[in-house]
């Protein structure tokens, strides 16, 4: 079956091209789906997307003309589909629900260790001959609280590093997951209450209209005094200026992002060369207790292998019209 990817980086060609076995006939794209490149999946009768690729309903509507009737996404979100649109028009849609939870948590444990031990700067001081401990106090992980907003996979995972840390752990999401209580005593509670009562909030919920910038100015209001806020899910989940303000103020003590509501067309890109024009992110950049990463969370062999191996497994039942057991449908 011929497939067009889109949004295929360096970073994942040959373990795409290893899991496909010859199976497919592989277009790789390096840009990203957009209504104004849907044009470029002429001629084939599936597409593979990235986070950042757009199948919004217009798009979808364009690629429906073109003769594509499947989607392998590369990801396990799927927020950036229109998904109603496209079982209207037929489309079926298979994604990657989960990949590594291990790469996810480990690159949020990193995060926090990083933030919290000063490390960059550290770093950058002993590169300048710099070996002065001022200014590099960090704190014991041991005793500290975390709250855990999303008990899923990456998030049970993140859980158990931080029980071996020696944390207390608060968890908020619709489902309480029985054995996360048993086994490491994380005490399920609402959202204001974790915000309130966390030394360090990390974020593991899927982006839908319902948890759009749940961190958002009258919860940062109820944060302890200095917490630390880290997001490794969707950029959505956050309102980055209402951040931005609390870091000014003192209330964020320290902030980690892997992922940034306005990433489409600045992230996956080297922009050396360029003067950035989001305002945003360049004011983000200039507080010393902001770590960025550039949606590398899921960045290991393991992961990618795992994502390509189950992109071309859901390609080859589209081809078989078998249930992958992945598929996506509409709400």
């Amino acid at each position: 079956m011929k497939t067009t990817l889109f949004s295929t980086h360096k970073f994942e060609e040959a373990h795409l091209i290893s899991a496909n076995k010859g199976n497919h006939e592989l277009n790789l794209l390096e840009v990203r789906l957009t209504e104004n490149t849907a044009s470029l999946a002429q001629g084939s009768e599936a597409i593979s997307l990235f986070t950042s690729d757009d199948a919004s309903a217009k798009v979808l509507e364009k690629l429906s003309e073109l003769g594509v009737k499947y989607i392998a996404l590369r990801t396990a979100g799927y927020n950036n589909v229109a998904t109603e649109r496209a079982a209207a028009l037929d489309i079926k849609i298979a994604r990657v629900p989960a990949y590594s939870p291990y790469a996810i948590a480990e690159h949020t444990m990193a995060l926090i260790l990083a933030l919290n031990r000063k490390l960059i700067k550290a770093h950058n001081r002993v590169r300048d001959m710099n070996f002065s401990l001022n200014g590099l106090t960090g704190f014991d992980l041991n005793g500290k609280t975390v709250g855990v907003m999303g008990t899923g996979k990456i998030g049970a995972t993140l859980i158990k590093i931080l029980y071996g840390f020696g944390c207390k752990i608060l968890a908020y999401d619709v489902n309480k997951d029985e054995d996360l209580v048993e086994q490491y005593g994380v005490h399920y509670t609402d959202c204001k209450t974790l915000c309130s009562e966390s030394d360090i909030i990390s974020l593991h919920v899927p982006l839908t209209p319902d948890t759009k910038h749940l961190i958002n100015a009258q919860q940062i209001a109820n944060m302890r005094h200095g917490a630390m806020l880290i997001n490794t899910s969707r950029g959505g989940l956050v309102d980055t200026k209402a951040v931005i303000e609390g870091l000014k103020t003192g209330e964020v003590g320290y902030f980690g992002m892997d992922v940034y509501e306005e990433e489409e067309g600045l992230f996956f890109e080297d922009h050396s060369e360029e003067i950035l024009q989001d305002d945003v992110i360049a004011r983000l950049m200039t507080f010393n207790n902001v770590l960025i990463t550039s949606h590398q969370a899921f960045l290991t062999d393991t992961a990618l292998a795992n994502i390509a191996d189950t992109t071309l497994f859901n390609l080859d039942c589209f081809e078989k019209l078998i249930d992958s057991g992945n598929e996506v449908t509409s709400k």
